[in-house]
């Protein structure tokens, strides 16, 4: 399709004006883009000016609910109850004594100053705060007149040596060794749970915020004699965006390399810095529009702007290689661009729409951050059919080789090709069962390995940091020193009354039910201790008699059982709610481990499955951190293959589409599932 020059135009004008337009939808879209290229270049710029300006404004946000899947039946449980027995978001700062033990004046002072510091912290509960110094951390006694019980740090507490054997006495009778008390009794820990909005301002809580003053903290109290050791969710995301920033000088370095090897491949600095340009703008695109679909920018998702800037110089290589071979043809540059645009338009947009397409089934996966990555990462891909497809074209229609480049780059269009004629035969018929072979065995090592895979974390701490990082240092710490861990799964025991006035907490049923279910768990793999209504009451049973073993048991009359309940309610809602009406059975565990939640939740349902779910009780998962942690894992396992169905779905009908071809389609999806297989052997085996 090539139209007639008209007197009056400029000499751009004619030149497309004699360019050979193909007559379908794709020619026609060339002809008004490069026809209108000027305007359309004057546009652009002045969209990037803008959306970079609202990019600078960007922040990094996080917020925990962010990564837990709302909808699974686990959190519906624990939002439930988050009220009563509190969240998983907890902060724990533990103090350790280097020079002996906790009973020391200057550490029990710091101890005492950074309660106080951690109860001010804003977003902080302030009734959920625990530690020596606090009136909900208390001893019960059994004396000769019946109980004595009070606070195990008394209000006068100075820090004189005869107050110092009184609280280790009053610790020894508490059971807060091992809990707020490490088992060596060298370090004491203060534990508060964060809420989901910050109070004065109504938003999210800003967790960065929070984890700058926890480290504040640290920096204030920590010296020659005492460490401090801080972790938790709000912690853990600042010290993962604070490594983020250092993603940057990576990111850099990235940068560099790939200037280098772009201008090494296509011996031009103006074509080099063209394909970076236009592997830039998107990204600066990317990072202005979220604002304005009301996104920010999460630790986690903090390398998707890398993601789409390598993407981005993936095509703009194909873009500027194709223009280079048609100028090196003797074509003049708005020449080329036509020639590369539209050969090039249909496969390249088609290949970023499977991009988009495979970023977006990422929010079958009920996540909030995970459905905002796969937003984000769509959003990035898409405007790349307009920087890498409209835009790079446009650029490279200003620019031609002078007679010296084209005369240095003459015949090095054909430099690879001595390695594909020597790999040609592997596509014969007579040689082709080589790489099918390979492939078949490749497919066979990756199915044995990837059945292996696990979903969920496979160490101790926070993956996204490194084993040696302050923070998961920290975690190795505090749960070697304390008998009672950081990862808690909560079972929620609810329990209907027989009528109105009656307290299901008395019942000697409902309480013989959950101490059977305490019972249980206590011999599952992977649990370190289990604290229940019954297991409390059982101890108050052996305590009235004197401390006597043998009567560790559940009462036989309501009288004696409200006893035991009326202590409890002592310590607040930890075992029971204000009605009474649901009872949190705390299950520790040894660790977070995928396998060892799985299993331990697997147990919880067999339990469930065999008859401990009844008329007057029933059990529902899950609260704690490692309900949290299992409700992720599921809710993720559940969403895995529906993703892959979807992404191979989507890739298949785009192939489709392109090359209206079965065979041809089976010749780039079988390749892909290889590659998906061997993906998750990888991850199997690291």
């Amino acid at each position: 399709m090539a139209n007639d020059v008209k007197p009056g135009m400029s000499a751009d004008d004619a030149a497309i004006e004699k360019i050979q337009f193909t007559p379908d939808w794709v020619g026609k879209i060339s002809y008004w883009i490069f026809h209108y290229r000027k305007p359309l270049l004057i546009l652009f710029v002045l969209i990037t000016i803008l959306l970079g300006a609202m990019a600078s404004q960007l922040r990094v946000q996080a917020a925990f609910t962010k990564m837990i899947p709302l909808k699974h039946p686990y959190m519906a449980t624990f939002l439930e109850y988050q009220s009563d027995f509190g969240g998983a978001n907890k902060v724990l700062v533990a103090l350790k004594n280097k020079q002996g033990s906790i009973y020391d004046k200057q550490f029990m002072d710091s101890l005492r100053k950074v309660t106080e510091e951690v109860f001010y912290v804003p977003g902080v509960e302030r009734s959920s705060v625990s530690s020596l110094f606090t009136s909900n951390v208390r001893y019960n006694e059994v004396v000769e007149d019946g109980f004595r019980g009070g606070n195990v740090v008394s209000a006068d507490f100075a820090g004189t040596p005869e107050q110092m054997v009184k609280v280790q006495e009053n610790l020894l009778k508490s059971d807060w060794v091992g809990r707020l008390v490490s088992n060596d009794q060298t370090a004491a820990m203060v534990v508060a749970t964060l809420m989901e909005n910050d109070p004065e301002t109504g938003e999210r809580l800003d967790l960065q915020a929070v984890a700058a003053q926890l480290e504040g903290i640290r920096a204030k109290y920590e010296n020659e004699n005492t460490s401090v050791h801080i972790i938790g969710f709000a912690k853990a995301v600042g010290d993962i965006a604070k490594g983020a920033a250092g993603v940057l000088v990576f990111f850099g370095i990235a940068f560099v390399i790939t200037a280098l090897l772009l201008y090494w491949y296509s011996g031009s600095l103006m074509i080099t810095a063209l394909a970076l340009i236009c592997a830039i703008v998107p990204v600066i695109w990317l990072l202005g529009l979220l604002p304005v679909f009301g996104l920010g920018l999460d630790p986690m998702s903090i390398l998707v702007p890398f993601l789409i800037f390598s993407i981005a110089v993936s095509h703009a290589v194909q873009m500027t290689n194709a223009w280079k071979l048609e100028t090196l043809h003797g074509h003049d540059g708005i020449t080329a661009s036509t020639l590369s645009f539209q050969k090039l338009f249909i496969p390249g947009a088609m290949a970023l729409l499977a991009n988009a397409l495979g970023f977006m089934v990422i929010a079958f996966v009920e996540i909030e951050i995970v459905q905002e990555l796969a937003f984000t990462a769509t959003i990035g891909v898409t405007v790349m059919i307009i920087t890498n497809k409209m835009l790079l074209p446009i650029l490279l229609s200003y620019y031609k080789f002078t007679p010296e480049q084209a005369s240095k780059l003459a015949g090095k269009e054909t430099a690879g090709d001595w390695f594909w004629e020597r790999i040609g035969p592997l596509a014969t018929k007579k040689v082709a069962w080589l790489p099918i072979l390979v492939g078949l065995g490749l497919l066979a090592f990756g199915l044995s390995q990837a059945r292996h895979l696990h979903i969920g974390d496979l160490g101790q701490g926070v993956p996204e940091l490194r084993p040696d990082s302050r923070y998961n240092q920290d975690v190795g710490m505090i749960t070697s020193h304390f008998a009672i861990g950081v990862d808690l799964l909560q079972v929620i025991a609810e329990a209907k009354p027989e009528n109105d006035d009656d307290s299901p907490c008395v019942d000697r049923a409902v309480m013989e039910k959950i101490e059977d279910f305490d019972f249980q768990m206590r011999q599952v793999e992977g649990v370190a201790t289990v604290r229940s209504l019954a297991g409390f009451v059982k101890s108050m049973t052996q305590s009235f008699a004197e401390t006597f073993i043998k009567w560790r048991m559940l009462p036989e009359s309501r009288a004696q059982i409200a006893q035991g309940v009326g202590y409890a309610t002592r310590l607040g809602n930890e075992f029971m709610n204000s009605r009474c009406t649901a009872m949190p059975i705390s299950i520790y565990t040894s660790d977070h481990q995928a396998q060892t939640i799985e299993h331990i939740v697997q147990k919880v349902k067999d339990f469930k499955a065999a008859g401990g779910d009844t008329e007057r009780v029933t059990f529902r998962l899950a609260s704690g951190n490692v309900g949290v942690m299992a409700a992720t894992n599921e809710a993720v396992e559940a969403a895995d293959k529906w993703v892959n169905l979807a992404l191979f779905a989507s890739v298949l009908l785009l192939c489709l589409i392109t090359f209206r071809s079965f065979p041809i389609t089976l010749c780039i999806i079988l390749p892909l599932a290889l590659v998906t297989i061997l993906c998750n052997a990888l991850m199997a085996i690291l």
